[in-house]
């Protein structure tokens, strides 16, 4: 190990680097390490905020956080348990035991296999053994105090998968000369429980967060991306899993950061799913809105929330999406695009010549979603159409059902619903009460697929091309969506 001789330099700007959780798990030390040839790089240019997810070395069904869950089903099931049989409650216990030992072994052999400094290494290795310990004797106060189980203490089982892997990478860090420190976000603010994820709470996270990256003065804080307190829960509120690049952004607004780079095992974002096209090209920029469209309609890019913190920031920060595996890759970069307000005329440019364009215009992106229903329903009254529409969405929401796609006549309206093995009980239920309302009819194994640009708008002729390509393709259209402000045609 060198010398701990590499650190944040007062007078550069701020980066905040976020990695996932196969990176952390994969890229510790192969040809590409992301302790020296990112972390430790990029101290020459700008100081950094290492944001991680929990470990995962492979498929995500493997992965940490998944593991934790699984340890949080079985401290539910102690719960349910207490008031009848305390032998299947110690059998709950001891199954919960059995998964935060892998958890633990899984943690301390990484630290034994990467850490080369004994000190470093010891240190880490009993610190991941006391934090599991930590872990299994709160399962165990669970059941010898009948602990309330609710979705609190999810979130605190789940945070432990974070804690681990910061822990991890920051000793990494500090075993390859990098001055880092460990920064727990888990327990970094309270706010009121009743009140909603509005401006002020994200503000309230952001000037949390800053306090403590500000405390390591020139070490490089290591975050963990799980955070706390949330109003009702992190995981199952209206964060959900994807928390760990919305605690990145929220670092980067408190810091006021140059750039929030992600760091996922691909080159940046593509203009289609590569493993399906094989000639889809690396985007070199792209907007927010078009990023949202393509998150939403099937392609993983990033989670929504964070492209509203660093873009509604003062100044914008743009987010760049960068490949662990090839780190001087330019990757993609989401740049911001012009916000219209409620009272702004949306204006659409005139046709111009052929001779005229720089270069012909296509649209940024094409996706596709899976395993869509598509649900029609024809009222029988031919009277007032808004009472019908009110009906629909009311019978939608009370099943806490969402739409991907609609299309809308007087008395008719088509739903594509994207149908999760979750909700298949709530999607059936949901389809009867529909039949209150008129005749229904249902289409299962769809897909949607969509053009994705933002200067679709402009684009003459761009619908027709698409419908023609399909057509040749003997590929049936079932339902056609695209909104005025929309950059995606469906």
């Amino acid at each position: 190990m060198g010398s701990l001789s590499h650190c944040n330099s007062p007078s550069l700007g701020w980066v905040v680097q976020k990695f996932g959780g196969t990176s952390v798990g994969k890229f510790p030390d192969k040809d590409i390490q992301i302790a020296t040839d990112i972390v430790r790089a990029s101290l020459s240019q700008n100081r950094v905020i290492v944001v991680c997810s929990a470990r995962s070395t492979g498929k995500k069904a493997e992965g940490t956080t998944s593991r934790l869950l699984a340890v949080y089903g079985k401290l539910r099931g102690v719960g349910a348990a207490m008031c009848v049989d305390e032998e299947q409650q110690n059998e709950l216990v001891e199954q919960a035991r059995g998964l935060m030992l892998d958890i633990c072994n899984d943690h301390v052999f990484a630290a034994e296999a990467y850490i080369q400094d004994p000190s470093i290494r010891g240190k880490l290795v009993q610190t991941i053994k006391d934090e599991c310990q930590e872990l299994v004797e709160y399962i165990v106060a669970a059941k010898r105090f009948n602990l309330e189980i609710n979705s609190r203490a999810k979130d605190r089982v789940i945070s432990f998968g974070e804690k681990l892997s910061c822990r991890f990478m920051a000793a990494l860090l500090q075993d390859k000369g990098v001055e880092s420190e460990y920064v727990d976000l888990c327990d970094s603010f309270h706010y009121d429980a009743g009140e909603r994820l509005d401006d002020k709470f994200y503000r309230t996270a952001s000037e949390a967060f800053t306090r403590k990256i500000a405390a390591c003065e020139s070490r490089v804080p290591v975050v963990t991306g799980f955070f706390g307190n949330v109003p009702g829960s992190l995981i199952d509120g209206d964060i959900g899993r994807g928390y760990t690049d919305l605690c990145a952004a929220l670092c980067a607004v408190g810091v006021k950061a140059e750039e929030l780079q992600v760091w996922k095992e691909v080159d940046g974002i593509f203009s289609a799913d590569p493993s399906k096209v094989p000639t889809a090209r690396l985007l070199s920029s792209i907007t927010p809105s078009e990023a949202a469209e393509l998150t939403f309609y099937g392609s993983e890019v990033i989670h929504h929330l964070t492209m509203d913190q660093v873009i509604r920031a003062e100044p914008p920060i743009p987010i760049r999406i960068k490949n662990v595996k090839n780190p001087r890759g330019n990757g993609t970069i989401v740049v911001p695009d012009r916000i219209l307000s409620a009272s702004h005329q949306l204006t659409r440019d005139s046709p111009k010549p052929q001779a005229e364009h720089k270069k012909p215009k296509r649209p940024t992106a094409v996706t596709i979603k899976d395993h869509i229903s598509v649900i029609n329903v024809h009222s029988n009254k031919r009277s007032i159409s808004h009472g019908f529409f009110a009906r629909v969405f009311s019978i939608l929401d009370t099943y806490s059902i969402s739409v991907d796609l609609i299309s809308t006549s007087e008395v008719h309206v088509s739903m594509a619903i994207h149908s999760s093995s979750q909700q298949v009980e709530a999607f059936g239920k949901a389809t009867k009460e529909l039949a209150e309302c008129g005749d229904v009819s249902v289409l299962n194994d769809m897909a949607i697929l969509s053009l994705v640009g933002a200067e679709m708008k402009n684009m003459v002729g761009i619908a027709g091309r698409m419908f023609s390509t399909l057509g040749e393709h003997n590929v049936n259209l079932e339902m056609i969506s695209q909104g005025m402000h929309d950059p995606r045609l469906g």
